[in-house]
């Protein structure tokens, strides 16, 4: 059987995580933050210590706002632009990469498989490197849970989550997402985030996102296992350099800790 094959995105992941044990995610919404708002966005993540720019969403995200988006933030930026993509509809050749995604607890099989099907072939013609992804909605699932028709992962049931986490890294995912939904009022507890990243073992990429507000939450996700935090909300409003800055450090002092 020939070995599993990574792209230049996927390496960076796991040279990063070798050197400084965990890493940060800054999520901008081109619906929320577009063209030259969501490349500045971008480029004071970069500078504060972000490590990969996501971009997407669950409406909106798409077509022209989404290629002139991306393609600014390609000006700005050293480090590499992933799509986050809410539908088929969120792909742009301007990107590094896009999580090749499915949503691990949707009801419909839409999010399952169809969708899949019918990005694949724009993926190829753009030649963005796809990278395996299984998804996982948890409470209270916010504005993702709803579009995607999720079956939400209860807070409460870290035995679940350790299944579904386990269930992910069978079916070949390379990238394990679990998401309490974007404005989420807290992160997901600690016992949960540790029964996925149990179930991720060394063969997956544990990403954590929603909820995420503070050094001290940031740090408390980092510790129980995940590999990385994605935030958007957080970094919205406000003094975005200092939020970005903070979390940064609390997640690489963290990290640190495992190297």
């Amino acid at each position: 059987m020939m070995g599993k094959k990574i792209g230049k995105v996927e390496k960076y992941y796991q040279d990063l995580i070798e050197r400084q044990g965990a890493m940060l995610f800054s999520l901008i919404d081109p619906d929320k933050l577009s063209y030259d708002k969501g490349a500045k966005v971008a480029e004071i993540s970069c500078e504060a210590g972000a490590d990969v720019i996501l971009v997407g969403g669950s409406i909106g995200a798409q077509g022209e706002v989404l290629d002139a988006t991306v393609k600014a933030m390609k000006e700005k930026v050293n480090i590499p632009i992933v799509l986050f993509p809410g539908n088929i509809s969120g792909l742009t050749k301007y990107a590094d990469a896009t999580y090749m995604m499915y949503m691990l607890n949707s009801r419909d099989v839409y999010w399952m498989s169809t969708a899949q099907i019918q990005a694949a072939p724009v993926v190829e013609r753009l030649g963005l490197e796809a990278i395996p992804t299984s998804y996982l909605v948890l409470e209270p699932g916010r504005a993702v849970g709803w579009i995607g028709n999720a079956n939400l992962l209860p807070r409460s049931r870290p035995d679940l989550a350790y299944a579904c986490g386990l269930a992910s890294r069978y079916m070949g995912a390379h990238v394990i997402i679990t998401d309490s939904g974007s404005g989420a009022p807290e992160p997901a507890p600690v016992e949960l985030v540790a029964a996925v990243a149990k179930a991720c073992g060394d063969e997956c990429f544990y990403s954590y996102g929603g909820g995420v507000r503070s050094e001290a939450q940031a740090r408390q996700i980092i510790r129980a296992g995940a590999h990385g935090i994605q935030i958007g909300t957080a970094f919205e409003k406000g003094d975005v350099s200092k939020k970005i800055s903070t979390i940064s450090r609390a997640i690489r002092k963290e990290g640190k800790l495992r190297v």
